[in-house]
């Protein structure tokens, strides 16, 4: 990448300028309409474009100076906005033709806002490279970023000694959505965020967190800014924040679904610790369930590795594939094994999701299993009282009663902090035949 002055949508083509792309020329107008004194702002362009085989998915990253308003908390910054996640160019050499009235590309494009230092001259440029990180994410997993979507980073995205580590998805306050003749485009913000921050916002939920956070002094105002240089967190600032979160979960639940984990399972019991693979109402609730989507995603996803792993003919594996994904098998008993990083998350699942009656998925981050906890009023569960642990394929699903949610939540409560949990530690259950077992993450 490098960073050169662009070409923006007021530059008309003529002698040496090439015709603006119809897609691109939608969003510089947008941005146009906000920073009519920066026609052509700076940018980190792509050296070699993906199209011709680059690394970088994003064309170009432009960067402008925003001069905030004090008045409302807001401190002037430099906003980033990247160009190359939705369709540019309308040809197919990078998204798929679509119209006006589907999503350009992926239908969106990212944003960040990074505070401005009193002696900066110009922007920084490593929030290009997050940016490309993170496009490269969405191009190679087809999973698009949304508002109130949060990543773990596990390092400060400037690569300092900050605290601000992860991050968390809301619009932009100032773009929005932008019509293009591709289709619609939504910006979305990056927020970077602390450790305790983004672990509230998966207890709970990202909007509503975000929410808390543009209401905190210090904590980025009402656009949140990234300010790389804060030391406390919103709960540090604001003591009444871990309160409010806590009633949100308790009253709403969370909206966290599922996450990457190493993990798998077997059908001991009493448990063997092994290293883990890298492997009805007629009020207005709505009944939670697991959707068709949901469920054909999650096949989709078996069937992929099951192709890969099995070298015979396109027309066997279908076959084997179909005839496997449509037997279901129970199991006796059920020992799961899972990394720390993603145990830690049971308190959350046990309090946010399963006691909301909602269901929640670890999916292995190197090959096709699945293992989605469900509860008995969840509908489209193959797991049932008949049959609680029950497999299809590599998808196993393990159905918990409300008593044992209780002692699930009672025995690992102490996962909440998870100070002095000496490895492998596991729980189990003897009258249910389940255990789950903690590993270390180098396992």
């Amino acid at each position: 990448m490098e960073a050169k002055r662009g070409v923006g949508a007021s530059s008309f083509p003529g002698v040496g300028f090439p015709q603006i792309p119809p897609g691109l020329e939608a969003l510089y107008s947008a941005c146009l309409q906000i920073y009519s004194d920066q026609p052509n702002p700076l940018q980190v362009a792509a050296v070699l474009k993906y199209w011709l085989g680059g690394p970088d998915p994003l064309d170009y990253i432009s960067m402008y100076a925003n001069q905030g308003d004090e008045s409302k908390d807001i401190s002037p910054h430099w906003h980033y906005v990247s160009f190359g996640l939705s369709d540019l160019h309308g040809d197919g050499r990078v998204h798929e033709i679509s119209s006006a009235d589907t999503p350009s590309g992926f239908g969106f494009e990212l944003t960040f806002r990074l505070r401005k230092e009193p002696d900066e001259t110009g922007p920084p440029t490593w929030p290009a490279a997050v940016m490309q990180g993170l496009a490269k994410y969405v191009f190679q997993s087809g999973n698009v970023l949304c508002d109130g979507d949060h990543v773990s980073w596990h390092c400060p995205l400037d690569n300092s000694e900050s605290r601000i580590e992860h991050m968390l998805m809301m619009e932009d306050p100032q773009l929005g959505t932008v019509a293009t003749p591709f289709g619609p485009v939504s910006f979305i913000q990056i927020v970077g965020v602390c450790a305790e921050e983004l672990k509230a916002a998966q207890q709970w939920n990202g909007r509503s967190f975000v929410a808390l956070m543009q209401r905190v002094p210090g904590a980025g105002g009402p656009w949140l800014v990234t300010n790389m240089r804060r030391g406390e967190t919103v709960f540090e600032l604001d003591p009444s924040i871990q309160d409010a979160v806590d009633q949100g979960i308790e009253n709403e639940g969370s909206d966290l679904s599922g996450v990457s984990a190493k993990l798998c399972w077997s059908e001991e019991f009493p448990p063997v610790v092994q290293s883990a693979k890298e492997s009805g109402s007629n009020t207005s609730v709505d009944t939670p369930s697991i959707s068709h989507y949901e469920s054909e995603e999650i096949k989709r996803t078996l069937k992929k590795g099951l192709l890969g792993s099995q070298p015979s003919s396109e027309t066997e594996d279908n076959g084997l594939e179909t005839q496997e994904l449509a037997q279901t098998r129970a199991l006796e008993a059920v020992h799961l094994q899972l990394n720390l990083e993603a145990g830690l998350l049971f308190p959350l699942v046990l309090r946010g999701r399963l006691k909301h009656g909602r269901h929640f998925t670890f999916k292995s981050s190197v090959d096709s299993a699945a293992v989605t906890l469900v509860v008995p009023s969840v509908i489209g569960a193959f797991a049932n009282a008949e049959q609680p642990y029950a497999m299809q394929g590599s998808w196993l699903q393990i159905l918990l009663t409300e008593d044992l949610i209780s002692e699930m939540t009672a025995s690992m409560e102490e996962l909440c902090t998870a100070e002095g949990l000496t490895l492998p530690k596991t729980y189990t259950w003897p009258h249910r035949k389940m255990a789950i077992t903690l590993l270390p993450e180098e396992l």
